[in-house]
């Protein structure tokens, strides 16, 4: 069905808590495995209904968020959803303590109940009046940032459409277009940092009343580490500082050489080359043209998929001013699509959507009519895999994208890829230290911002920005905001991607054939499962990136 086509249904709340409280008396009272698991399934056919209902709503908000209806559903969703969740929970209580649990592993598999352990410890009646005010919380935040209207030459940019700017040819218009930037972020600082400030309390009397003497274990919890912890992240934390920076600094020095200045400045980061970075060629509509042409030639899977997208309006592309910044792909189970949303703005990120988002709507595409909802449930790390590693994948055929421009581009693309893991996992880190400190104020964590700055990125100059030398970058990253402690996911999957980018250019058809076994896997092993199945190194042991380093490096 054509997106447009599908309908939106705000679910009845009574009937919904009145469903819920059904299936988990049947679950209790099932006589065998297989009368258990038909109770499930029925669990599976409600929530399917919620969570249709949800990604439409969400979706159309973002779309536009001025319209007023749209902004009542997404409102009603902010409040209820807590509610929805608990109810989730207790069912999922009944069938975790139900006597064919033997039966009923062998059903969902051994993740669906780790899974549900974690979720036990992440929903609970006493703490929804909080959850409600997170979901409230950043809701405000991203109206916000969506708010932003920057009059900047001739033009009326929000955050998206201010981006080929920041990323100019020219290194003047580039700064202007930097302090434009920083301007808006500098003019709602003391709002940013208040929404933030009662994030950071908020989440963390939520982690108190579980039990917690702060918020982490509950992030910890709430992002499914079914099979590794903090003592792993930071492992790996301290192997990106060892391994990773000093690499990564040296290809900012190669790239400032190439740029030829005399030094980098904040406003020179993104930018690779001084005829500027290669861009995709057309409009909108002429890259969807030219990203289905590159799917066409990668797979018979993929093409199958992308004429799918395409033919049935699963994509939103279009920068406007009023619509939510930034992207991601979604999936509306009732209806078994993979939905892309995002902002073009003539720069690369337009073609990086093509590569990445549509890595994970491939996967989803490739499991929709997997029976057990349960293998839907990847965690982040393994879902950024699929998505990161799309985007090495589709290089042999980026010419579709890029033209003449496409070795300049994949240049640039292996060089920002690098250069993401440091800044990401910095991101982590920031977001555990004020966590595990929540008394912090606004100004104290801007300096832990910049201190970390200095230890992952020491090639950054700030010169006479003020807002940015005080620590403020991180107000741009809504992660921070909306997804605590989702970061670091980007990071692990990162190094299974650049794993994929060496294998590729020793053997692409067996590193496709790895990536798609791994993408058919879904979520029915845990994460080292996975990658032993893949035949990819866990991110987590030690020489992992000093392996990729070595092997990169030699091909510079």
């Amino acid at each position: 069905m054509k997106f447009s086509e599908m309908n939106y249904l705000r679910p009845d709340l009574l009937k919904v808590e009145n469903e819920f409280k059904e299936l988990t008396q049947e679950m209790r009272e099932a006589t065998s495995g297989e009368a258990a698991f038909r109770v499930h399934e029925k669990f599976y056919a409600l929530t399917g209904q919620i969570q249709t209902a949800s990604e439409l709503a969400m979706i159309r908000h973002d779309m536009n968020t001025v319209d007023a209806v749209y902004k009542e559903e997404r409102d009603w969703f902010d409040k209820n959803m807590p509610l929805i969740s608990n109810l989730s929970v207790e069912y999922q209580k009944a069938l975790y303590e139900s006597p064919y649990r033997k039966e009923l592993v062998e059903k969902i598999g051994p993740v669906a109940f780790k899974n549900i352990e974690l979720a036990m410890k992440s929903v609970d009646e006493k703490i929804l009046p909080l959850m409600q005010e997170e979901n409230e919380l950043t809701t405000r935040y991203n109206n916000l940032l969506a708010s932003c209207k920057i009059p900047f030459h001739g033009e009326e940019c929000n955050l998206s459409l201010l981006s080929p700017y920041l990323h100019h040819r020219d290194r003047q218009v580039r700064k202007e277009a930097w302090e434009a930037y920083t301007s808006f972020f500098m003019e709602h600082e003391e709002e940013l940092d208040w929404i933030y400030d009662r994030l950071v309390k908020n989440r963390t009397e939520q982690g108190r009343k579980m039990g917690h003497q702060n918020f982490s274990p509950l992030g910890y919890a709430r992002m499914m580490r079914n099979s590794y912890g903090a003592e792993e992240i930071a492992s790996f934390r301290r192997q990106v500082k060892k391994d990773f920076v000093p690499f990564v600094e040296e290809l900012h020095e190669r790239r400032r050489k190439r740029l030829g200045i005399d030094h980098l400045m904040y406003f020179d980061e993104g930018v690779y080359f001084n005829e500027g970075n290669p861009v995709p060629i057309g409009d909108d509509q002429q890259i969807l043209a030219s990203g289905r042409e590159l799917y066409g030639q990668l797979s018979p899977e993929t093409r199958e998929f992308m004429d799918f997208m395409c033919e049935n309006e699963l994509f939103d592309v279009e920068g406007r001013k009023d619509k939510t910044t930034g992207g991601y792909m979604t999936y509306i189970p009732d209806y078994r699509s993979p939905f892309i949303f995002a902002n073009f703005n003539g720069t690369s990120d337009d073609a990086d959507v093509i590569t990445h988002e549509c890595g994970h709507a491939f996967q989803g595409y490739l499991t929709r009519n997997d029976p057990i909802r349960e293998h839907a449930d990847i965690t982040m790390e393994t879902a950024e895999t699929h998505s990161m590693s799309m985007e090495f994948f589709t290089e042999p055929w980026i010419d579709r994208l890029f033209g003449s421009d496409a070795s300049r581009y994949v240049e640039m693309h292996f060089e920002d890829a690098m250069m993401f893991i440091p800044y990401g996992t910095m991101v982590d880190e920031f977001q555990n230290i004020i966590y595990e400190d929540p008394s912090l104020d606004p100004k104290s964590r801007k300096t832990v911002w910049r201190d970390l700055e200095k230890q992952y990125k020491p090639h950054l100059d700030y010169g006479d920005n003020a807002y940015l030398n005080a620590g403020g970058f991180w107000q741009k990253q809504h992660h921070i905001y909306d997804l605590p402690f989702y970061y670091i996911d980007y990071c692990i999957a990162g190094t299974n991607a650049l794993q994929y980018k060496v294998w590729m250019d020793q053997d692409y058809k067996a590193a496709w054939n790895s990536y798609l076994t791994l993408c058919k896997l879904s979520a029915s092993d845990f994460f080292p499962g996975l990658m032993s199945a893949a035949g990819l190194r866990n991110p987590f042991e030690d020489g992992c990136l000093a392996y990729i380093v070595r092997e990169l490096s030699a091909k510079l």
